[in-house]
Parts: C-alpha cells; structure tokens; sequence
C-alpha cells in the first residue's frame, strides 16, 4: 500500500513557516509530521501531495519520492496536518485500509483520510485535496484528532509530544556516544546518547521530568543543563552554560542561553545568550547575541498572533507564545521580540525598541520602519551562509523564495 499525506486548504494559515515547506515538514515535537504519520500508518511506498509551489522544494527534502504525482493501486491518503499517534481513529483507518474498499474518514468538515483502492489519476492534480475529492464514497465522521491548523498548534502541548515520540522511537537508555567524566546523567535509562555524540565535563542532563534525546554526533557543552523533556537532533549543538528543557532543536542548530518550550526546525543557530520561550524557528534562522523573546504578556491575558489567512491578529487561546519566524530570518544583537510576533521569510531585523508584532517577508529594519530587502542580495548572504553547512541554495529554493518575496508586499525597488 501506498500512503500519501496530502496538503489542504488550511495549509495557508501555517504561514510564514510553510511558505518554504509541505506542511507536513514541520516538526512538531522529536519528529516531523510527516514522520509521525509514516509511523502511525503501514506502507509499503510513501508518495507526497503538496501544493504546486513547494513541490519543487519537497522533492528535493525527499528524494526518490514521487511528488504530486498520482500514485497507483491501493493508497491510504493521510492529512498532513493531522497529528496521528495512535488511538481508535488511527485503527479504524488502518482497517479500513487492510479491507480493501473506499472509504473517507472526516472530522468536521476537513478530509482526515481517504483508502482508495485505484485513485483516480486525476486526484492530486490539485493544490488542496479536500471533502470534495470523497463524493460518492462511504464515509465516517471522527472526532477527537488533533489538527495542526494555527501557529500556536506547532507548540501546544510541546512537552507530551516530545515525551510521546521519544518513548516510540526506542533507544533510551542506550548511551552509543561519550560523557566526559564529571558530567551528570539524572536517570540514564531514559537518556539516549547517539553514536558520536558527546556530553561535556560539568553537564547535567536530567530525565526526571522527561526523557532526554542527544542525537548522533550532538553536543552538550561544559556546564550546560537540560532537563527532559527535550530531542536534539544529529549534529545539534548545546553551547556551555546553556539552558534547555521542554524543548525540540533538529538537525545542525545550535542554542545557547536559555531556551524553553520551544522548536527549532533545523540548521538554524541561537547561540548565545538571551531567552528564546514558547517559540518556533524554521531553517537557516540566526539570532543575534542577548536576542530575547517575550512569551507572557504583562497583564497574563491571552496572546493574539497574525494569521496570514484572516490578514489580522487572532487570539491564541495560549498565555504563553513567544516568536514564530521563518526560514532564512536573521535578528542582530540585543534584539527584542514581543509577545506572539510573527516574523516572515528572509527578515533582517535590527536596530533598538521592539520590531512589529507582524514582519513581512523580505523585509529589512526594525523598530524604525521596514524596507525591501532586495532579493538578489537577500540570496547573496544566504549563499553565504548555507556553505558554511556545506550546502547550497538550489534552483528550486530560488524560485520558490523569489515568488514569496513577489508576493510579500515588500516591495523590491532593485
């Protein structure tokens, strides 16, 4: 069987960190989406619906995968905002599958899953697959599944997810890697140090609140705590003196300072000190030194947030929501960020005061105003700074980011 996790309409409101990703590239806890639900789900074949902008982008995150291409034979169709760990749901859509016949699982009005046993050709030829993609097949109502639909969503319940994917994955208590002499593992069975990893003299790493991921070839420095739960990622790096707990940091990023609560997607750097809370970068993010983060207003009322798709603030439903900042963001040093703000791709943010609670793509300055950033220089620096992880900025990211900065509404005057 093939299993395909698709892309709907709702997509839009995860911008701007879906701007440069399928959605279901997120990562929501020690895994991404799309990690969770080819977990949740047998397959023999995975296949990948997005929308036509980032199927560019989305090939090239999985290579060998056929993207926006219509799969043949049996083929369990799976949202891909849909946070499946298992449950009643989870099992009746597996025996559906297994029985061979249509049928469409929805929740409210949004399409959870659809088995097909011959697809037509015709169903991904589409940006959003939907309940109209269901007309005329069996269908059963669920209720109870978690979606991730806002911002916000990319963080709730942080701590559970990380706890919930690390024990799936197998592997604590195994320690592959190194701890240097006077470093400190609080409960090592639920401790995972990967092969080439390494946790510095003066450490503390506990898992009294949670279990503790330290990815292969990931670092923890001298004198640096974490307390579980918390996932880093291969090549992660816990600069000395850190502080980290409740927290996920993926593939080739550093934080320093304090971070809590929090995602960082992958290859991005918070390396020095400043306070990063309840908030989510995405790739190639850099925050300059004593950078912080307000995550908790002064009067403890709820956080509104900008939602792309409604063109305004919406309210939370959270009391604590730091920053959200897209891929290829950059703040400098002594930056400081409201509660709830929204920064959008390819940002230069600098000088004193806050920035706007809402950053535009391409947008350059600060408290003081916004300007363009200008796109071929915008692209000179990520050059720059993508080969300093022995990467490159491909053809496919610069036609997708040029789009996003046409699109902005930041205006490139050359």
């Amino acid at each position: 069987m093939t299993l395909c996790p698709f892309e709907d309409a709702r997509v839009g409101h995860l911008a701007p960190l879906a701007l440069t990703r399928a959605a279901f590239d997120l990562r929501v806890g020690a895994r991404t989406l799309l990690e969770t639900l080819a977990a949740a789900f047998p397959h023999d074949r995975l296949a990948l619906h997005t929308r036509a902008a980032v199927a560019g982008v989305t090939a090239e995150e999985h290579p060998g995968v056929p993207v926006r291409t219509a799969p043949s034979g049996a083929t369990l169709f799976v949202n891909g905002r849909w946070l499946a760990r298992g449950g009643d749901v989870v099992r009746a859509v597996r025996q559906a599958a297994a029985g061979g016949e249509a049928r469409a699982f929805t929740q409210g009005d949004t399409l959870l899953a659809l088995f097909h046993p011959a697809p037509p050709a015709d169903l991904v030829a589409t940006d959003a697959l939907g309940l109209f993609q269901t007309e005329g097949l069996p269908q059963e109502r669920v209720e109870g599944e978690t979606l991730v639909t806002h911002l916000w969503d990319l963080i709730a319940d942080l701590g559970d997810r990380i706890t919930h994917d690390l024990e799936a994955m197998g592997g604590l208590g195994q320690h592959a890697g190194r701890v240097e002499g006077g470093a400190v593992l609080v409960e090592p069975e639920r401790v995972h140090v990967g092969e080439g990893a390494v946790v510095r003299a003066g450490a503390v790493v506990s898992a009294a609140d949670g279990p503790v991921w330290i990815g292969e070839g990931a670092e923890v420095g001298e004198n640096a705590v974490v307390r579980g739960p918390v996932f880093f990622g291969p090549k992660a790096a816990v600069k000395p003196a850190a502080r980290v707990d409740e927290s996920a940091v993926g593939f080739r990023s550093k934080v320093g300072g304090e971070v809590h609560g929090s995602v960082v997607h992958s290859l991005s750097s918070k390396g020095h000190d400043g306070y990063l809370g309840n908030s989510y970068l995405g790739r190639w993010c850099n925050l300059g030194a004593d950078t912080n983060t307000s995550n908790l207003k002064n009067d403890y009322g709820e956080v509104t947030v900008w939602d792309a798709v409604a063109g305004d603030f919406l309210a939370s439903g959270r009391q604590f929501a730091g920053l959200f900042m897209g891929d290829h963001s950059k703040c400098s040093i002594n930056t400081m960020f409201n509660t709830g703000t929204v920064v959008g791709v390819f940002c230069n943010l600098f000088g004193s005061g806050f920035p706007p609670r809402h950053v535009p793509s391409f947008a350059w300055g600060g408290a003081d105003g916004l300007a363009p950033y200008r796109t071929e220089k915008a692209f000179r620096v990520a050059e720059a700074v993508m080969a300093r992880r022995d990467r490159r900025l491909s053809n496919a990211e610069r036609t997708l980011l040029a789009q996003i900065a046409a699109e902005s509404g930041m205006r490139d005057e050359g």
